[in-house]
């Protein structure tokens, strides 16, 4: 496991991830950053909390888009996600155990 430091909205994070993962981790964090950056500096909705939310929703609700457009198949897209929700387990995992 390497450490990986990251920031999203101006908040460091260190993270935990396999050597092969960190490109994958890093461009999550960074689409993630622009996602809650875009939705704080639009001004409609306050609160770190609510802005992973809103991320979070608009980002489901593009890759339900792109699953139903049939733009890559659905086992092509499922497994991308699991990648990309392995790297995110093992990054967060380690986290409990910097504090």
């Amino acid at each position: 496991m390497i450490h990986v430091d990251v920031t999203i909205m101006g908040q460091p994070y260190k993270l935990a991830c396999k050597e092969d993962e960190e490109r994958a981790l890093r461009e999550a964090a960074n689409l993630l950053d622009k996602k809650m950056s875009a939705i704080r500096d639009a001004g409609k909705v306050k609160g770190n909390d609510r802005i992973a939310v809103m991320a979070a929703l608009g980002m489901a609700a593009e890759f339900l888009a792109a699953k139903t457009s049939g733009g890559s198949s659905m086992l092509e897209v499922q497994e991308k996600i699991g990648a990309m929700h392995k790297v995110l387990d093992n990054a967060l995992t380690p986290q409990e155990n910097l504090f």
